[in-house]
């Protein structure tokens, strides 16, 4: 048995047509599978509305004591409800929950010197025996990227790092297949060409489109923990669209071997 734990991007929740046929595609996926989902768009559209201002760096968010309310309305209210109520219409018993629920995703507070990043989570454990008991009772979580620091306090964790700390907590004892599904066909020579999918990347052929500014700020931490996935044992990493998650051969598989 092979679970699959499955990140899903922002920009395929925000046009209900595309959330639709996302919803469409999930729901014809052979448990077990869990989805871990992020939102940021959701995110800046309500800080703007409230005039909160959003700063990021090399892709992630900053997370002031503002942006930190907005982040766990928009993550672990509004965008996950939305995805449980949907798929719950389709027939997946689909449960929705944050890092910090059952002590899922327990995380500290990132500390980089010269950047100050708030109430930035980097994730530190998972209690994968919770999520194996849900799998187990055929129950799909829907994780949001809310965790919590085991002393009261909030923190936002990048969602494509929760998906990858998931991925490898559960490979210790299961296979598992990691999917990065977002709004391109995998990842792209070419930005402008949705063809130039690369279908294999490993991390020499990564270093070398970076240096060359190939990757985009927004794909680097998806592209790095989806290695570091892979490089911890996870058996499986692919980017992939959602209109080709039931296609294997589809997308761009990572691989540590050059």
């Amino acid at each position: 048995m092979r679970y699959k734990v499955i990140k899903v991007g922002g920009a395929l929740l925000e046009d209900e047509g595309r959330l639709e046929l996302l919803c469409r595609k999930l729901a014809k996926i052979e448990p077990p599978f869990m989805i871990v989902h992020g939102g940021g768009i959701f995110a800046g559209q309500l800080a703007e509305r409230l005039g909160i201002p959003c700063r990021m760096i090399d892709g992630r968010r900053v997370t002031d004591d503002e942006m930190l309310r907005v982040t766990v309305m928009a993550y672990a209210g509004w965008v996950n409800k939305i995805l449980v109520a949907r798929l719950q219409a389709l027939g997946v018993n689909a449960c929705g929950l944050s890092g910090c629920d059952m002590s899922l995703v327990g995380a500290k507070q990132r500390v980089q010197e010269g950047v100050e990043w708030g109430h930035v989570g980097d994730v530190v454990h998972v209690n994968s025996t919770v999520l194996e008991l849900l799998f187990q009772n055929r129950v799909m979580p829907v994780l949001s990227p809310i965790t919590c620091d085991g002393q009261g306090g909030l923190l936002n964790s990048n969602a494509d790092g929760i998906a990858s700390a998931v991925a490898k907590a559960l490979s210790s004892r299961v296979e598992v297949e990691l999917i990065y599904c977002f709004n391109k066909r995998g990842v792209l020579r070419d930005m402008e060409d949705e063809n130039s999918v690369i279908p294999r990347l490993t991390p020499v052929m990564y270093d070398k489109l970076r240096q060359e500014g190939r990757i985009h700020a927004g794909m680097i931490p998806k592209l790095e923990y989806s290695f570091v996935a892979i490089h911890a044992g996870v058996q499986s990493v692919r980017l992939v669209h959602p209109d080709e998650l039931d296609n294997p051969e589809a997308g761009t598989r990572i691989t540590g071997e050059e």
